[in-house]
């Protein structure tokens, strides 16, 4: 049935995605019921890998590795943000969203799309529609794709801790500079990067043709995460927020936005390179002072935040939520824990 879909199992994982997506939509449309949401998400990449990987029946070395790389992060993602929204007992972005069904739609819509296009190169991999996967053995590609991902993975694990950490304790300041922290201001938006570059450089030793398109994986990350749904809306909270509270301007003049740095070192950095090679774009300076967003940066967040995709809280917990979560946490004094 899959290859008659199609032999690379496009079609048919974009069926699987958007059906298994429509399943969780009708739950959260019927009963206004929003806190499987990112669950839904997560267990989307390991529905995808699993079933690719058992309709294929190939079960060479590559596809198991690549197809547990990813059910792992999956599993990671999904039960840390279930764990995550029932402790704050309400999702924030759903709030003008629960009785619209045309946001609903477009956000689950975006999550099947997110979902789909990120697991490309493991359901490329999986379908192995040239026959090769048997013939092509493990080689260097594969060891460094896959010490990238156990880097990326590592980094993220460490910056969530480190996060937890620092927002648990009862006197601490706004933003996160520790461990990690004070050498990027999105340590773990790097890791994710390294992640998925990790699986494509795997998974490109089996590709041809126009296979090696998988390579829009990473590179949608990339994308989403510095000019949509991750570093704009993240950056511009903190600057409305902490803008003029002192230190901060300090710490983001000295912090490399995603690459890892030490503060003396990217500090010193001429402007054009840190533009030009550390993504230290205009758009993450709006919204400081008065809040108002130069250059039309309100009017772009507003579509974004409406149909933002549980990437965001994947990777980047929203501002507001987190804050809110955090102050009812200290006051029944219960420990929650907020993500980037």
């Amino acid at each position: 049935m899959t290859a008659v879909l199609d032999a690379r199992y496009l079609a048919f994982t974009a069926l699987l995605s958007v059906g298994y997506q429509l399943v969780f939509f009708l739950i959260t449309a019927t009963f206004r019921f929003d806190k499987l949401t990112d669950f839904a998400g997560g267990t989307g990449f390991i529905v995808n890998a699993l079933v690719t990987l058992v309709v294929s029946g190939g079960y060479h070395p590559r596809q198991i590795v690549l197809s547990a790389l990813q059910i792992g992060w999956g599993l990671r993602l999904a039960l840390f943000l279930l764990f995550r929204i029932l402790k704050w007992g309400e999702d924030k972005r759903f709030d003008d969203k629960r009785d619209s069904l045309p946001q609903l739609i477009v956000f689950w819509t975006l999550q099947a799309i997110w979902v789909w296009t990120v697991s490309l190169s493991v359901t490329l991999v999986n379908a192995d529609a040239n026959g090769i996967a048997g013939s092509i053995g493990l080689g260097a590609a594969d060891y460094v794709g896959w010490a990238l991902f156990a880097v990326g993975l590592t980094l993220e694990a460490v910056a969530d801790q480190q996060k937890l950490t620092f927002k648990s304790a009862p006197d601490a300041k706004a933003w996160c500079d520790v461990g990690v922290w004070r050498w990027s201001r999105h340590p773990n938006y790097f890791g994710e990067w390294l992640i998925w570059w990790g699986v494509f450089i795997s998974a490109a030793r089996q590709l041809r043709g126009g296979e090696y398109a998988a390579v829009v994986s990473p590179l949608f990350i990339m994308a989403l995460l510095l000019g949509l749904s991750g570093m704009p809306i993240q950056e511009r909270g903190w600057n409305k927020k902490y803008g003029r509270m002192a230190g901060f301007d300090d710490w983001k003049r000295t912090t490399s936005p995603v690459v890892p740095l030490p503060p003396a070192v990217y500090g010193a950095l001429p402007a054009v390179v840190k533009t030009v090679f550390l993504f230290e774009w205009p758009i993450y300076a709006q919204g400081f002072e008065d809040g108002s967003d130069a250059g039309g940066g309100r009017r772009r967040s507003s579509w974004l935040i409406a149909a933002r995709l549980p990437l965001l809280d994947a990777y980047g917990a929203d501002s507001e939520q987190e804050d809110s979560a955090q102050s009812t946490c200290r006051v029944c004094h219960v420990s929650m824990m907020p993500r980037h």
